[in-house]
């Protein structure tokens, strides 16, 4: 999700600082998607990579 496509609303404070964002629920679920995504990635940063013609033949494709 791009930063672009987020609709947030603000909450501030007395000195108009902002202290709080709300935004749509399904764009929330979304950047919380994108992030259980990119600690998936961070996981396996160290894994073996496997070419897919290998993958194919031992799949026998």
């Amino acid at each position: 999700m791009e930063i672009q496509a987020l609709h947030p609303k603000y909450v501030t404070n007395a000195k108009g600082e902002k202290t709080e964002v709300i935004l749509p629920i399904d764009e929330f679920y979304e950047l919380v998607e994108d992030l259980e995504d990119l600690a998936v990635v961070a996981q396996r940063k160290d894994e073996k990579i496997i070419p897919l013609i290998q993958v194919e033949k031992e799949l026998g494709l």
